[in-house]
């Protein structure tokens, strides 16, 4: 298990993606900052498009989040250091020990009351080319993450990033990542890695999906995919209104 080091300035990934809006000359509106829930253990989810999504969450927050991210950001030079030590996101491991680490490292974060940021859609609006107002099908680890986690006062909250302004250009070729994460099939395709630069966008802060102990108790047997469903349906849902409505 690896988290980032302990002894990193806890305020340093928001003062950062704070600085990084401002190099990026990113103009930044946040709507309903009223719904964020207050003195709890939190759960963000968030649709996906930019490498900017984690520092924008963060400056729209007020907060450091803790982000989960992709394996291969953990192995490349230079980026892991960014993403790790400036942003303070953890890497998730291999795809077989994925979702073990990643349950054990967000417990662990979430009991200190520290955000965990996890984006439902996985890597694949990340390496094609998608439409702001698009979101994609939700993976649904963050629902089981959230019904696993053996945290008290636990909310997930859904934020719809709703991009009005926006530069697309290209990154790196996919191929050259299955270097540094040869199981990813997403990696193994022509094409280049979109990189979406946000000029203007609007941050909608849904209303927050809080985990109570009739959910832990459903959380097993034949009900368990129905509350799982249940959790991932409600925050797509959530934040897919917002969008309309941001975009």
């Amino acid at each position: 298990m690896t988290l980032a080091p302990k002894s990193m300035n806890i305020n340093s990934p928001l003062e950062i993606s704070r600085a990084l809006l401002m190099a990026l000359s990113t103009t930044m509106f946040r709507y309903y900052e009223n719904r964020i829930p207050q003195d709890a253990s939190i759960i963000v989810t968030s649709n996906h498009r930019s490498f900017m999504d984690a520092p924008l969450l963060m400056a729209a927050l007020s907060h450091p989040i803790r982000f989960a991210c992709h394996h291969y950001m953990g192995q490349v030079p230079v980026m892991r250091e960014f993403v790790t030590h400036a942003l303070g996101c953890f890497p998730l491991e291999a795809e077989n020990q994925r979702y073990s680490s990643l349950l054990e490292q967000s417990e662990i974060l979430l009991k200190s009351r520290q955000m965990v940021g996890l984006f439902p859609e996985g890597t694949k609006p990340m390496v094609n080319f998608t439409q702001p107002n698009q979101v994609a099908e939700f993976q649904r680890g963050f629902a089981h993450l959230a019904l696993r986690c053996k945290v008290d006062n636990l909310a997930i909250l859904p934020i719809a990033i709703a991009s009005i302004e926006e530069v697309n250009t290209s990154a790196i070729p996919l191929k050259f990542l299955t270097l540094f994460d040869p199981s990813e099939p997403l990696f193994n395709q022509p094409g280049w890695h979109p990189l979406v630069v946000y000029r203007r966008v609007a941050v909608l802060i849904g209303r927050p999906y809080w985990i109570k102990s009739k959910h832990r108790e459903m959380y097993q047997g034949k009900k368990a995919k129905t509350v799982v469903t249940e959790i991932s349906n409600y925050c797509r849902s959530e934040i897919t209104g917002l969008l309309k409505e941001g975009i």
